[in-house]
């Protein structure tokens, strides 16, 4: 199974985007995500969407990171948005705090991290 993120942005504008994949597609999610980090001393929340795998053994994993507030901290409007998107579509949204992309020499390495987090908590199938 190839599991792969799909950036889609930093989660200001392109947040509504993610939001409408899930509402198009609410069959396909598989979970729906909050990983919260603090990055450059603010406390910020990357969203995703993890969707079932494609026949093709295809896993994407939607993300937008980092890029609206933790609503922990800060509630915000974006994340009640994405919130009721995965409450519509019967999923609740899991929360795991991180470490921020900035700490990886390259996002590709904060990616399989991320990849292996999923993957010890039982959200997503090792390889195979």
């Amino acid at each position: 199974m190839i599991q792969k993120f799909i950036e889609l942005g930093e989660g200001y504008a392109d947040i509504y985007e993610l939001i409408e994949l899930g509402t198009l597609m609410p069959t396909r999610i598989q979970h729906t995500i909050a990983f919260y980090s603090e990055k450059n001393g603010q406390p910020v929340a990357s969203l995703a969407l993890v969707l079932k795998p494609s026949r093709d053994k295809f896993q994407p994993i939607y993300i937008c990171r980092e890029g609206i507030p933790n609503p922990h901290e800060k509630p915000n409007q974006r994340f009640d948005l994405f919130k009721e998107m995965a409450a519509s579509a019967g999923k609740e949204v899991a929360e795991f705090t991180i470490k921020p992309s900035n700490m990886f020499p390259e996002t590709e390495l904060f990616y399989q991290h991320l990849i292996g987090i999923l993957r010890t908590n039982k959200f997503i199938s090792p390889l195979s």
